[in-house]
């Protein structure tokens, strides 16, 4: 650390105290999309009923600004796919994830969801839901815990933050290679 990058911690720590917060456009447009997620729940079996339970007072998802969770693709950012996907069920998964608005991220809750669980060996049974869209965060368990998604929700948080608006490590959103199924 320089003598400039010491004064300028000095001159921000004293302006902070007088209420003034000097920041970038990427720190405040993280902060933003970290601290506003709008989950869209699709809960199939028992991991649903866990998601529901983080959502109630208890474990109080609304820290993570999660509190509500959107009836419509169109106005959700992340999708909580819970319990087992089964083949006939696939398609409108995707068609979920492709009608929300980018930047757009996927939690797989439950081992069912990660990789068919207990039911793998059904005919009818996805072998994870990776196979057909991308995944963020993956929760283990069957069914995992409400502190499991909480976490997750924290990690989710954490890749967020880490997202950059220019330069190599630059969102796929931003990318100009990025298909829009919008005109």
């Amino acid at each position: 650390m320089g003598m400039s990058d010491k004064a300028d911690e000095g001159l921000r720590s004293e302006l902070q105290k007088q209420g003034i917060w000097i920041t970038s456009i990427q720190e405040l447009y993280n902060w933003g999309r970290q601290n506003s997620i709008w989950p869209l729940q699709f809960g199939l079996a028992c991991c649903a009923i866990e998601m529901i339970a983080t959502a109630a007072s208890k474990y109080d998802l609304a820290r993570f600004g999660g509190e509500v969770f959107r009836p419509s693709p169109r106005q959700a950012d992340l999708i909580i796919v819970a319990g087992t996907v089964t083949k006939k069920m696939a398609p409108q998964v995707v068609r979920l994830y492709n009608q929300m608005p980018d930047p757009k991220y996927v939690i797989a809750m439950g081992a069912c969801a990660i990789s068919g669980g207990p039911f793998k060996q059904g005919y009818n049974v996805l072998k994870g839901i990776d196979r057909f869209i991308p995944v963020d965060v993956y929760i283990p368990g069957c069914p995992p815990r409400p502190e499991a998604l909480l976490h997750a929700f924290m990690e989710l948080q954490r890749k967020i933050d880490e997202q950059q608006l220019t330069g190599a490590g630059k969102a796929d959103h931003l990318q100009k290679t990025q298909v829009s199924e919008f005109p």
